[in-house]
């Protein structure tokens, strides 16, 4: 699948007339929590040449290229990649420090990763992380049954929250490493058991709630 993607990025420049700085993956194949039937979520961003930006008409700033069972493509401006850095976007930190990377123009992207990343807001990435992951808990894991991939969805970002009270730095992207962090010793077995069962079951898998959650 990497050869696959990679030639879409060499496709969406030639067809776009852009120039791809990076390509990585952004959702549980990143997260290393992907089902057996996930897709890969693969984002980008990209430059336009200097006379597209100079138009009276501005140009669109987003690129989507591909939404399917298997392929989800589509990409970011460099403008606007660095307009939500300066905001202190917490998606855009996990684009720069993803587990996967399918591209990174070895010229540009060192230099965009170190500038972008000095913008990181702590309290506002807390916030983000926090808010999301007990939406989650209250949303979809109160039922008779849940989804099993519900249950990452609503611990990766608790657990992330949790690093930057800690540290006050961008959370690692690998649900792993925020694990060994952060997971009580009481549940790590539960934990590790479900994302066993994760790996090989399917994006629409339910399960019984689990009462310690």
């Amino acid at each position: 699948m990497e050869k696959v993607i990679i030639k879409k990025m060499r496709e969406i420049e030639a067809e776009e007339n852009v120039k791809v700085i990076f390509a990585v993956e952004s959702g549980s194949r990143a997260w290393g929590f992907e089902s057996n039937d996930s897709d890969y979520d693969v984002r980008f961003v990209y430059i336009r040449k200097i006379e597209d930006y100079l138009k009276l008409d501005s140009v669109r700033d987003v690129i989507e290229w591909q939404l399917d069972d298997t392929l989800d493509i589509n990409g970011w401006d460099l403008q606007k990649a660095m307009r939500l850095a300066y905001k202190g976007n917490p998606v855009f930190f996990e684009w720069l420090n993803s587990t996967k990377f399918y591209y990174a123009d070895a010229n540009i992207f060192p230099n965009l990763k170190e500038t972008c990343e000095k913008y990181f807001l702590p309290k506002k990435a807390l916030y983000h992380y926090w808010h999301m992951g007990n939406r989650n808990l209250k949303e979809y894991l109160q039922g008779d049954s849940v989804k099993l991939k519900k249950y990452f969805y609503a611990l990766r970002p608790v657990w992330a929250a949790q690093w930057i009270g800690k540290y006050l730095t961008i959370p690692p992207v690998s649900f792993n490493e925020l694990k060994e962090e952060f997971c009580p010793k009481e549940l790590n077995d539960i934990i590790q058991d479900l994302l066993e069962r994760k790996i090989n079951s399917d994006e629409s898998d339910m399960i019984p709630p689990i009462k310690v959650f």
